[in-house]
């Protein structure tokens, strides 16, 4: 009795120090270990219970608890890059690897998602995701319409869903994209129905 209670404070202990919801769980254990010294049951009954409840805690109550105490908790600057607008103040070549894009008054190195693409000076770009330091961009469609006179009202920000979903839009007013509905009724047409 004195090992699993010595093993709980310690988990105790340690979960106050490092605070990342590991260790708790193993004092969890040591605690049924603890109520199971005291209904006498063997050593190694109380050891399977340690480790059952302190391996099932851990499995399938951390993952809620991390949700939980981290939904406040807020983006770092690099994570809140992703889905913003930027400028281009360095004209982005990947095959140069060369380029650099202002968010909200910060420079960043940038590259295109397509190596193939040049992107000027002065363009407007959304962040698609993060590599390392350096932002990795594309121009923003809506921006180009406008640059172009396709378009007269400057265009709202967009966050990167809405982004692949005008996109989507797009490619299935074109033909480039046939909808899952049509896709299912051509299945059924060929014999080949989905499961």
């Amino acid at each position: 009795m004195i090992f699993w209670l010595a093993l709980l404070i310690v988990a105790i202990v340690a979960e106050l120090l490092t605070m990342g919801l590991t260790t708790i769980w193993f004092a969890g254990g040591a605690l049924v270990a603890i109520l199971a010294t005291a209904l006498r049951a063997p050593v190694f009954i109380q050891i399977i219970l340690f480790f059952l409840v302190s391996l099932m805690l851990l499995f399938f109550t951390r993952p809620v608890a991390v949700k939980y105490f981290n939904k406040d908790r807020v983006k770092t600057n690099v994570e809140s890059m992703v889905g913003r607008q930027a400028v281009v103040i360095s004209e982005i070549d990947n095959l140069q690897g060369i380029g650099q894009v202002a968010v909200s008054g910060q420079e960043w190195s940038a590259r295109s998602c397509d190596d193939k693409v040049r992107i000027p000076v002065g363009a407007v770009v959304n962040v698609m995701a993060i590599n390392g330091v350096k932002l990795i961009v594309r121009p923003d469609e809506q921006m180009k319409k406008f640059e172009s006179g396709e378009s007269e009202q400057i265009p709202e920000p967009m966050s990167v869903s809405q982004i692949e979903e005008l996109e989507a839009e797009e490619m299935l007013s074109e033909g480039r994209l046939e909808s899952s509905e049509e896709d299912r009724e051509k299945s059924h047409e060929n014999g080949n129905p989905e499961q």
